[in-house]
């Protein structure tokens, strides 16, 4: 009995002491090395693509050096055992080119607990191509794929297409489904990335859309990313429940996108329970929407808190519903979203006409939205560059048709500094749109009823009024902001 016990420890010991590292080198390394040290180093991406990897196993490239080609890895880890992939020695961030010569540069199929660190990633051709992208994260007919977690990531030079109907691209992108087999991601995180220069979106995604076959992704976080020369959508979470979108900066949105493509800086489409919190973003300068942020249509649950938004072509926030295909599989309603406690400064400033003509109110709510509440934010207008420019600081519409119902707009700060022309509310055929508690202070026309306005000016010599949880390093960007006027 002992020596049975005995055998079986030195097996336990056996099975837990399989963590491979593998090093890549591609100026001293070489194909056939072992790969196991870094004077063993493997040369190239191609050898990487050979093998397959087991749980535990690490890919490690040396520091300061560049490949061209795709990383295009095999195998899975564990739970608990992530294969990981990441620098070793002293420099810069590995750089991998991937030229153009394929949709990515980067492609993760089918594959669960991975994780990529600390890695530089272009994929730039000759001329712009659809569905070009830096990183591709894949799933068919998996069921639930666990654990994909992207950090410290360079992801720069996309030259995908600015059109978004035919194919886009995208510095990271993932995409779930399944024929047979629903299939969605679980536990997916892109954290404290920097992507620029990229067509047409920063982080975007696709999966189990329809309401019919509805198969979320769950515990998506978005996090600490830096996005920006990106002229089309910042972050885009497409078919997730309980998505998490904090702390990014979306900025210095190039004016690239033809009058027909809308985009906005953060939005959900068809999710559940989103929050986008403590995000910045200004610079947004699509010719069709061009808001910071959105709610939009297939959506339930949304809340945009705590953010800062300025600066912005299309204007503040959008909520919106396409009212012609309401009740379809692709459309359950956009209901119940809402937007508390932001602050947004000098938003709405598109400087030509668009498709309606001289359009982008601060705040624009479009179509059958439902039940969705606008409460404690502090809208602060300045001076727009000239006498055309829209001066709405709200707009609600009737896209497809029917008109958003049950809007509340509650404590809310509206103020138009140094502006003597007039600025209006525009609510159209709205039903059941209130207003309580707000602060007027500007001069507006179609002011809408509300029966505890305050209109005086806002006395911010004692303090901005910011929330409670209005993030620090946000609340020295408003004060610097303001004094830019």
């Amino acid at each position: 009995m002992k020596m049975y016990t005995f055998v079986l420890a030195l097996l336990l010991c056996a099975c837990t002491s399989t963590q491979r590292t593998f090093y890549v080198d591609s100026i001293t390394g070489d194909d056939a090395n072992k790969g196991s040290s870094p004077t063993e180093a493997w040369k190239s991406l191609d050898k990487l693509n050979q093998q397959v990897f087991e749980p535990g196993d690490r890919i490690l490239f040396k520091s300061g050096t560049e490949y061209v080609g795709q990383f295009e890895p095999k195998g899975s880890g564990s739970e608990g055992k992530p294969v990981m992939v990441d620098k070793y020695g002293d420099g810069g961030k590995p750089i991998l080119h991937g030229d153009g010569q394929k949709q990515h540069t980067i492609l993760l199929e089918g594959l669960e607990y991975w994780e990529l660190n600390n890695l530089e990633v272009t994929n730039k051709g000759e001329k712009p191509d659809p569905g070009r992208n830096g990183i591709i994260i894949y799933a068919w007919d998996k069921g639930d794929v666990h654990h994909i977690h992207l950090k410290n990531l360079t992801v720069r030079d996309v030259n995908g297409s600015c059109i978004k109907n035919e194919g886009a691209g995208n510095g990271i992108y993932w995409h779930n489904g399944g024929d047979e087999v629903p299939t969605r991601f679980v536990d997916l995180l892109i954290e404290n990335c920097h992507i620029y220069r990229c067509q047409r979106n920063g982080i975007t995604g696709n999966g189990n859309s329809g309401r019919d076959k509805w198969f979320p992704s769950l515990n998506v976080v978005i996090r600490g990313n830096l996005i920006e020369q990106v002229p089309g959508d910042g972050i885009v979470p497409i078919a997730c429940d309980g998505a998490l979108v904090e702390h990014n900066i979306v900025r210095d949105s190039p004016d690239l996108l033809r009058i027909e493509d809308a985009a906005a800086g953060i939005w959900p489409w068809s999710c559940d329970n989103t929050i986008i919190q403590f995000n910045e973003v200004s610079g947004q300068n699509a010719k069709w929407d061009g808001q910071a942020f959105d709610s939009d249509y297939n959506c339930r649950n949304t809340v945009i808190q705590y953010n800062f938004s300025h600066d912005n072509a299309g204007g503040f926030v959008m909520v919106c519903n396409e009212g012609n295909t309401l009740g379809e599989p692709y459309n359950i309603g956009t209901e119940n979203t809402i937007i508390r406690h932001n602050v947004s400064i000098n938003d709405g400033l598109r400087a030509y006409p668009t498709r309606p003509g001289w359009f982008s109110p601060v705040i624009h709510i479009s179509g059958p939205a439902k039940q969705t509440a606008i409460e404690e934010n502090v809208i602060v207008i300045m001076k727009k560059p000239s006498p055309e420019i829209d001066r709405s600081v709200l707009i609600m519409d009737n896209w497809g048709g029917p008109w958003p119902e049950n809007t509340v707009f509650n404590k809310n700060i509206f103020y138009v500094i140094n502006d003597d022309l007039e600025y209006k509310f525009i609510t159209g055929s709205s039903k059941s749109t209130q207003f309580d508690g707000n602060v007027f202070y500007g001069n507006f026309i179609n002011k809408p009823d509300d029966r505890n306005a305050i209109e005086k000016e806002p006395d911010f010599t004692s303090g901005f009024p910011f929330h409670e949880n209005f993030p620090d390093y946000l609340r020295e960007k408003v004060i610097k902001r303001l004094k830019q006027q």
